[in-house]
């Protein structure tokens, strides 16, 4: 509903619609005084709205019918597909140049890399191996009870020594032959973290039991 604006407006009449591109009519219906205005809209506006009516089943039958426009969830899907393809791919890459010798003689002597991999290790894996390492809480009155991860601080490392091998177990997790310690099983921090981050808290680890760490053809055997 509209009124006029000046005076060029032509006077309003009594009408049920506007003919013309316009004119301005006062529909002959009134309540409480209250009168209701009638303009003929602009052609622009009427060609959009057509438009729009007939876009509308074309749209409808090409996404529905037709399948010519994928939906939310196949959109998402290829998403993840090509998430989870540049992941691998990365993975690939870093473990082209990844051995012990680069992880003990260059990531597990890099400051920054060290200090990433303690934050990534207190944020994720204190939960269960503790703060310390040693796998245990200590309660308000200096008891100790033992935490579901195997301690990282006693120089024993159940499922081989080598540096390569820490990080081949917070990638793929606990391997599926095994049941875990005490039935826990470690999962598989590769599917939540790119390798970077796995790298640098294997350097943190290293850098914190240098001793137990050297370079090495092979995983030092694993203990009972």
């Amino acid at each position: 509903m509209s009124t006029p604006l000046n005076n060029t407006t032509p006077e309003p009449r009594r009408a049920e619609y506007a003919s013309r591109e316009g004119e301005i009519v006062i529909r002959p219906h009134e309540y409480d005084g209250i009168q209701e205005y009638d303009q003929m809209l602009p052609n622009w506006w009427l060609a959009i709205f057509f438009a729009t009516l007939l876009f509308f089943p074309l749209l409808w039958i090409g996404y529905y019918q037709l399948g010519f426009m994928k939906s939310d969830e196949e959109k998402i899907n290829s998403q993840m597909a090509l998430i989870e393809k540049a992941k691998s791919k990365a993975l690939d890459e870093m473990l082209a140049k990844l051995d012990d010798d680069a992880l003990i003689n260059q990531w597990a002597k890099d400051p920054a890399a060290v200090a990433n991999g303690k934050e990534t290790y207190l944020a994720n894996c204190s939960a269960c191996h503790a703060q310390d390492r040693s796998a245990k809480m200590v309660l308000a009155g200096g008891q100790s009870i033992p935490l579901p991860g195997l301690p990282l601080n006693d120089g024993q490392w159940k499922y081989g020594a080598s540096a390569l091998r820490q990080f081949q177990l917070i990638n793929d997790g606990t391997p599926a032959d095994n049941p875990g310690h005490n039935g826990a099983r470690m999962e598989a921090w590769g599917q939540k973290m790119p390798p970077l981050k796995i790298v640098e808290v294997v350097a943190y680890l290293i850098s914190e039991n240098t001793k137990d760490f050297v370079v090495s053809t092979g995983d030092a055997p694993a203990n009972p």
